[in-house]
């Protein structure tokens, strides 16, 4: 596979975050194709595949289509699979796992079986390691007797920025956090406030975009491992940083002790400690700051994870009369599974998007225009 070539690149994404996704590449230049249910696909090299996995926030995983056959038995996917130019991305010495899914439309139809042929074919044509616990995943997907090889290049799900050590009971992924803070219309120039902090997911990630650090620069990747990496030109993208210092403050209080602990661990191992100011405090004694309105953004309990139902709607009625009465100017989005608890907040919700995927949940933002 030529190294300046332009492929299929595939971002997965939480079903229902697609657009927003979509929306983010295209502002960092990248060029999106298409956006289908659980992803977004764009086109570009290999340096493109580094980037995503760099600057990307919302993405999920990111892929590289290095390429395909049809075929139509197992015996064809192996006679194929050992000519297929594996040595210009996969090394001898980096063991590998393959991880196959078929349709009812392919003659091939026993995802174990294929896996097993493209491992022998890997391990007995060009030497590679095979091991169930490897660092590069190959993914091979067999549709309507098609056969498309994608490497997952980032290893660890990207939600993992490499600095949060402390995570609560229900945490939301930093990815999703995101794309919930750029769907309530947040770009990095007004403070935000999470009054159930948790382990300060959404504050981190407001005080990150304003910032314009990188959300990979912490972390290693899949893609340092394959035999095309070239590691100056890494670290010359990573050395490409937006930072600055924005004249902005993030909050985040919890009546949870331990969480306000945690966040302010988790902000000083992002670097953005002198930005955030965490508090135990109650929901009913939460103050607006001081300065200009922004974005009130809160992943409460929803029963379905935590908590007892009758509590939670006192809760709920309690949080929309603090936020109706002391953040006039200010707007809110409230991520629920329950559309009955975001109701008891009495706020004026504005039309609702899509439900997204969230830890074997449903769960959807509810968001308002300024409160008046």
């Amino acid at each position: 596979m030529d190294s300046t070539a332009d492929f299929e690149i595939f971002l997965t994404v939480p079903p229902g975050l697609e657009h927003l996704l979509a929306a983010e590449a295209k502002e960092r230049g990248f060029m999106v194709e298409q956006t289908i249910p659980g992803g977004v696909s764009l086109r570009g090299g290999w340096q493109e595949v580094w980037r995503a996995n760099l600057q990307l926030r919302g993405a999920t995983r990111v892929l590289a289509r290095i390429g395909g056959f049809r075929a139509f038995h197992l015996a064809q996917l192996d006679k194929r699979a050992r000519k297929f130019p594996w040595a210009e991305i996969l090394r001898p010495d980096v063991p590998v796992k393959v991880e196959t899914s078929t349709n009812k439309k392919s003659k091939i139809y026993h995802a174990g079986a294929a896996s097993q042929r493209i491992e022998r074919a890997l391990s007995e044509s060009h030497g590679i390691i095979i091991s169930e616990d490897a660092p590069i995943t190959l993914k091979l997907r067999i549709d309507d007797n098609n056969c498309m090889f994608s490497i997952d290049t980032s290893g660890e799900a990207l939600h993992k920025r490499g600095h949060k050590a402390a995570v609560g009971k229900a945490p939301m992924r930093e990815s999703m956090a995101a794309m919930f803070l750029r769907d309530c219309g947040y770009r990095g120039e007004e403070p935000v406030l999470d009054p159930m902090c948790g382990s300060g997911t959404f504050v981190l990630e407001a005080a990150e975009i304003a910032s314009g650090v990188l959300p990979g620069r912490s972390r290693s990747f899949a893609f340092e491992q394959l035999a095309n990496f070239d590691a100056v030109a890494w670290d010359e993208l990573r050395a490409q940083s937006d930072h600055k210092t924005p004249e902005l403050m993030f909050y985040g209080s919890d009546r949870n002790t331990g969480a306000v602990e945690m966040s302010s661990q988790n902000a000083e191992r992002a670097g953005v400690a002198a930005l955030c100011s965490f508090q135990q405090r109650a929901v009913s004694d939460l103050e607006r700051p001081e300065g200009q309105p922004g974005l009130v953004i809160i992943n409460p309990p929803y029963g379905a994870r935590i908590g007892n139902k009758k509590l939670l709607f006192a809760l709920h009625q309690s949080l929309g009369d603090v936020l109706r009465t002391r953040f006039k100017g200010w707007r809110v989005g409230i991520v629920t599974s329950d559309a009955g608890l975001a109701k008891a907040t009495k706020l004026p919700f504005l039309p609702l998007g899509a439900p997204v995927a969230h830890g074997g949940l449903k769960v959807r933002l509810y968001k308002t225009a300024p409160l008046s």
